[in-house]
């Protein structure tokens, strides 16, 4: 099964959740795309997401998870006590996604735009799409 994370290419808080991701995901469990790019696109009309949703995607298997509970799904599999993040399915999903859509809505403001995505390490492009 092939776990895929989508993110914004542009924004500087997505930028960061993937170095995060990566530096705590020792399995290599994750792999990576832009939701600009050509890979992203093609997972996002697979999946049928909605073309103004603007969240951070988890692509498992043949599901796709948006907004809290993607990044609280992510956690799940993260060293240390990131894990303990995953309890946090239990609050209701409209709660954690009005706390989450409040962080995605500011994100440009609070975190800056990058002009272009990162170039990833010879060693961390493998895990991008």
């Amino acid at each position: 099964m092939m776990n895929v994370i989508l993110f914004d290419g542009e924004c500087n808080l997505c930028d960061r959740s993937v170095q995060f991701i990566i530096k705590r995901d020792n399995k290599a469990l994750y792999k990576f795309a832009s939701t600009k790019s050509d890979a992203g696109q093609k997972l996002l009309r697979k999946h049928r997401v909605p073309v103004d949703l603007d969240s951070f995607i988890l692509v498992e298997g043949n599901k796709c998870f948006y907004k809290s509970t993607a990044a609280l799904r992510v956690c799940k599999n993260l060293k240390g006590g990131w894990k303990l993040l995953y309890g946090l399915l239990i609050v209701p999903k409209p709660v954690r996604d009005y706390v989450y859509g409040m962080v995605a809505k500011n994100r440009y403001k609070w975190f800056g735009k990058m002009d272009s995505c990162m170039i990833p390490s010879p060693e961390i492009r493998k895990r991008f799409l």
